[in-house]
This record gives C-alpha cells, sequence and structure tokens, in this order.
C-alpha cells in the first residue's frame, strides 16, 4: 500500500535533526540512512537521505545542500499531547535553539514550525456552549505555549 511520507530539505543538517527529534517524541526512531557515493553531490559517505518515524509517523530527511527557500510557518508539524508535562516537554525541547512564537506555534533550532497543543484544548473549543468556548479562544489568543490550567480557569469563569 502506497503511502505519503513527508520530505524535509536541509543544507546538511537532516541526520542530526533526525536524531534530534526521535530523541524527544516517543514511538520514534531512525529506520535507515542513505549515504553519498563518489558521484556527489555531497561529501562521500554524508548522510543524503535519513529515514525516520516520529511517534509512528515516517519521514524523510534530505541533506540536499543550500537551498534558496527554507522551511515557513505555511507548513507545520501538529502535536496533541495528553498533558500539561507532555506539553511542557516537548515545548522546551523544541524552543531550545529555537523561537517560541502564538498560540502554541513554534519553530524549533532546524527552522522547522510545530503546533504544540493539549488536547484539553480541543475539547474545550468543541464544548456547546458557545459562551464557554469563546472564553476559551480570548484565553488561548493570548498565550505562547498554551497553558491547559489557564484555559480550564477560562472555561470554568464563563
Amino acid at each position: 500500500m502506497a503511502t505519503i511520507k513527508p520530505c524535509l530539505w536541509f543544507d546538511d543538517q537532516g541526520e542530526e535533526a533526525a536524531r534530534f527529534y526521535t530523541s524527544v517524541l516517543p514511538n520514534s526512531r531512525i529506520s535507515g540512512v542513505q549515504t553519498y557515493g563518489d558521484a556527489g553531490p555531497g561529501r562521500p559517505g554524508s548522510a543524503m537521505v535519513v529515514e525516520f518515524v516520529l511517534d509512528g509517523a515516517e519521514f524523510m530527511a534530505l541533506n540536499g545542500g543550500p537551498a534558496p527557500y527554507g522551511f515557513t510557518e505555511a507548513v507545520s508539524f501538529y502535536r496533541e499531547c495528553a498533558t500539561q508535562d507532555e506539553v511542557d516537554a516537548l515545548w522546551a525541547a523544541l524552543t531550545e535553539g529555537g523561537e517560541a512564537s502564538q498560540c502554541g506555534w513554534l519553530k524549533d533550532r532546524y527552522g522547522v514550525s510545530w503546533q504544540i497543543v493539549p488536547r484539553a484544548l480541543r475539547e474545550m473549543l468543541l464544548d456547546p456552549d458557545p459562551a464557554k468556548a469563546n472564553a476559551v479562544m480570548q484565553a488561548m489568543l493570548k498565550m505562547q505555549k498554551i497553558e491547559t490550567q489557564e484555559l480550564r480557569d477560562a472555561y470554568d469563569a464563563a
């Protein structure tokens, strides 16, 4: 059966990025590394393609050399977390050397955008009471890293 596998283009940090990502997400591993041969264009023996699994999803990293484009927020990886502790741990790991943004978004040290979101956010936003859902949305819009307790406080106060 055919599957779609995202391929991330790096200058030469693909293997480093894959090792980092697999170290911070559970159920993750490097599944293969293809290296450049004498024909190039990369240095012979260096990683050309790194195949890896992040929490069960397959990815590829290509060390394609400098490109006239980079990663943008137009494509991001969405990670829903069961607990605030999971949000905190992933946020800390992925923002180290990266950049926090708004509403659970961040760019990691490689420039890849992520959304780190507690499952509770979706649950509260889907509440049939529009006042509760609106209060949660207003609270979330003021945050960088999403804090579940602050969302619950806004939810309960509505």
